[in-house]
């Protein structure tokens, strides 16, 4: 008995161990990632807050003036005339005629690849998975080379047309419609004479609305986000998105280009604050649609 009661305790004990070990791992963790991703954002947020001196001589997380929130937006009104508001206005032009085509492009080719049965069906859904996982950077050069075969370069279709083409939108509606839509369903609107069409219009789409907002999101964030391309072929800062404008920013911010940036009232500050302006598109579009955003990525997880 006495053996027996001694155990119980020990078995207790390592039990208790172990779980303090992995409360002690899971607390880790969690640390490691306040360090590398929220700390940053916290920067970010309270750098305008303080001026460019106060950012190298106070502590990285201290809270400077309101007024020198307002001294660096007077400063970023001023660069070039307020050319960060005509990049903000380029950026929503370029995502959202992007945006528009690839919801007209992507939803019916996934409904296609997904109920239709036609000849290089497979071949193209193999295209599609190959060039969904393929760095976009690689595609940048032969996009160069034929918007330039066709005279685009430097216009508008030359970012909206490239954006368009959204594989991973592709994939995500097909992948919807092979595992979410009743086909007992679509086989009774065909016998009651429903079209092909009518059955996409009228039955899919209707059914499809959280994995069409997913898609819609995933598009405007990269195409907003994107920056290679436009860089490439827009030549006149008055074209720029604020991601290429914001790169022309940090050349004029003395911190990172003394030549460039002297005499101009650009500095760490001001660049903070045109990051926090480029990223607020973003968060409010995600803080708007966050239940169409679980729908969607829910959507396929179960059969219909």
């Amino acid at each position: 008995m006495t053996t027996s009661s001694t155990r119980l305790p020990s078995t207790a004990r390592r039990g208790q161990a172990s779980r303090f070990a992995r409360i002690l791992v899971v607390v880790l963790i969690m640390a490691l990632l306040l360090i590398f991703f929220v700390l940053p954002v916290i920067w970010l947020v309270l750098a305008p807050t303080k001026t460019a001196g106060e950012l190298l001589s106070q502590s990285p997380l201290s809270f400077g003036a309101f007024s020198n929130v307002g001294m660096a937006w007077s400063h970023l009104v001023s660069f070039q005339n307020g050319i960060l508001f005509v990049w903000l206005k380029n950026s929503a032009i370029y995502s959202g005629g992007s945006l528009v085509l690839t919801l007209a492009t992507s939803i019916p080719a996934g409904y296609a690849l997904a109920l239709t049965r036609f000849r290089g069906r497979k071949i193209l859904l193999t295209i599609t998975l190959l060039v969904m996982i393929m760095p976009s950077a690689s595609l940048v050069l032969p996009l160069f080379l034929e918007l330039n075969l066709f005279g685009l370069i430097g216009t508008a279709w030359s970012i909206i047309l490239p954006f368009s083409f959204f594989p991973f939108g592709v994939y995500l509606v097909y992948i919807y419609f092979a595992t979410s839509l009743p086909s007992e369903m679509l086989e009774a609107a065909r016998i009651d004479g429903a079209s092909e069409w009518q059955l996409f219009a009228r039955i899919a789409l209707p059914l499809a609305k959280p994995v069409i907002a997913l898609v819609a999101f995933f598009s405007f964030v990269g195409n907003w986000n994107n920056f290679f391309l436009p860089y490439l072929v827009l030549p006149s800062s008055d074209q720029f998105p604020i991601q290429v404008g914001l790169n022309q920013l940090l050349s004029s911010t003395p911190s990172f280009n003394p030549v460039a940036g002297a005499g101009l009232n650009i500095q760490s500050p001001e660049l903070a604050l045109s990051i926090i302006i480029a990223i607020l598109p973003v968060l409010v579009v995600f803080l708007f649609s966050q239940r169409a955003l679980v729908s969607g990525m829910l959507a396929g997880s179960t059969k219909g």
